[in-house]
C-alpha cells in the first residue's frame, strides 16, 4: 500500500466525520495520539505491538489532518526523496 492508497483509505472510512469536527479539533485528537504513542515509547518494557498500533493510530490522524487540509502525503514526502533536504546526503552528512 502506498502513502497515498493509505490516505485515500482513511478519507473514505472518516472525512465525512474528521471534515465535520474541523482542522483545529482534528490537530488537537491527533496531538492526543502522539501523547499516547509518547507513553508507549517510555513504557519498560516497550511492547513492539503496543508501539505499532499507537504509530498507526498517529499516521492515520496525521493523514486525516493533511486531507482537511489539502495535502498529498505522498507528494510531501517526495521532499526527502533525494535524501537530506539541506545537504542532499544518504545518510545526512549536515554538521
Amino acid at each position: 500500500m502506498t502513502i497515498r492508497d493509505f490516505q485515500h483509505l482513511i478519507e473514505r472510512i472518516y472525512f465525512e466525520r474528521d471534515a465535520a469536527r474541523g482542522v483545529d479539533r482534528t490537530f488537537v485528537w491527533f496531538t492526543e495520539e502522539v501523547g499516547e504513542l509518547a507513553k508507549e515509547v517510555r513504557r519498560a518494557p516497550r511492547d513492539p505491538a503496543r508501539l505499532a498500533l499507537e504509530m498507526a493510530d498517529v499516521f492515520a490522524w496525521l493523514v486525516t489532518l493533511a486531507s482537511q487540509m489539502g495535502v498529498d502525503l505522498q507528494d510531501a514526502a517526495a521532499y526527502y526523496a533525494r535524501g537530506c533536504p539541506k545537504c542532499g546526503g544518504t545518510p545526512c552528512t549536515c554538521p
